[in-house]
């Protein structure tokens, strides 16, 4: 059995660490958003592709009247979810 829980921890190394690849994504869309980046750059529109559908649900949540702190918040609250969940699961799986 020794092996089993082998594999049950690389499971879990790696779903902890699809978490962490999310929130670290949701958090380059962050700081691009807050910083100005120009939104025709390639890169940029490759993050936001991908940052916009892991937000899920989130953007939009909190209205403060300040852009950069609605999205620090909307999408710093996605990050976290992440790695909250992604965390949970992995231990599940470990045990």
């Amino acid at each position: 059995m020794p092996y089993v829980a082998r594999n049950e921890v690389h499971a879990a190394r790696i779903i902890s660490g699809v978490g962490t690849l999310f929130a670290l994504v949701e958090g380059v869309y962050i700081l691009m958003l807050i910083l100005n980046a120009d939104q025709s750059n390639k890169f940029f529109v490759f993050i936001k592709g991908l940052a916009e559908p892991l937000a899920l649900f989130f953007p939009g949540l909190f209205h403060t009247g300040s852009p950069n702190v609605d999205t620090i918040l909307n999408y710093g609250l996605a990050a976290v979810f992440w790695l909250v969940v992604t965390g949970f699961v992995a231990r599940v799986v470990a045990r």
